[in-house]
C-alpha cells in the first residue's frame, strides 16, 4: 500500500484529490461486473431514494450540472438502467425512474457501495467516521 512521504507539503487540494482517486478507482473496480460507472451508480441510488424526479430535480439532488447528467441519463436509458416517463403532474416534463433491471440489482448495488464505504473507513474509529463525513460535507457546502 502506498504511503505518503512525511515531507509532502500541507496541500489539502492534493490530499483530497488523492483520496478521491483511490476511492473512485476502488469503487469503479467493484462496479465493472455490472457495467456501471460510479456516476451511474450514484444516479441509481438517487432515484431509489426518490423515484420520479425530473432531470433538473435529480441534478439538484446529486449536485450535478445539466450537461453531465444529460449524457449519463441517455447512456443509462440505452443500457436499460432507467426509464423516462411523462410526469404525472406536468405532461411536458419527463420523470426518471429506475428500470426493473436496476431494481432487481438494488440490494447488490447498495451492498457494493456499503463495502466501498467500509473499505475507505476501515481504519477509522466511530468518532473519526462521523467527523470525516461532517468535514467532507462542510467542504462540499463551503462557498
Amino acid at each position: 500500500m502506498a504511503k505518503l512521504p512525511d515531507d509532502v507539503p500541507d496541500c489539502m487540494v492534493f490530499l483530497l484529490a488523492k483520496a478521491y482517486q483511490k476511492a473512485h478507482a476502488n469503487f469503479k473496480k467493484q462496479l465493472i461486473p455490472y457495467g456501471l460507472t460510479n456516476l451511474q451508480h450514484l444516479v441509481l441510488e438517487g432515484l431509489w431514494y426518490k423515484q420520479g424526479m425530473t432531470a433538473a430535480q435529480l441534478g439538484n439532488f446529486l449536485i450535478l450540472d445539466k450537461a453531465t447528467l444529460s449524457g449519463v441519463l441517455e447512456r443509462m436509458v440505452k443500457a436499460g438502467w432507467v426509464e423516462k416517463k411523462p410526469d404525472d403532474k406536468d405532461k411536458r416534463l419527463l420523470s426518471i425512474h429506475t428500470s426493473n433491471k436496476a431494481d432487481d440489482l438494488k440490494k447488490d448495488l447498495i451492498k457494493e457501495r456499503q463495502t466501498a464505504n467500509e473499505e475507505i473507513l476501515k481504519n477509522f474509529s466511530i468518532e473519526e467516521k462521523i467527523l470525516f463525513k461532517r468535514f467532507l460535507a462542510d467542504v462540499i457546502s463551503c462557498e
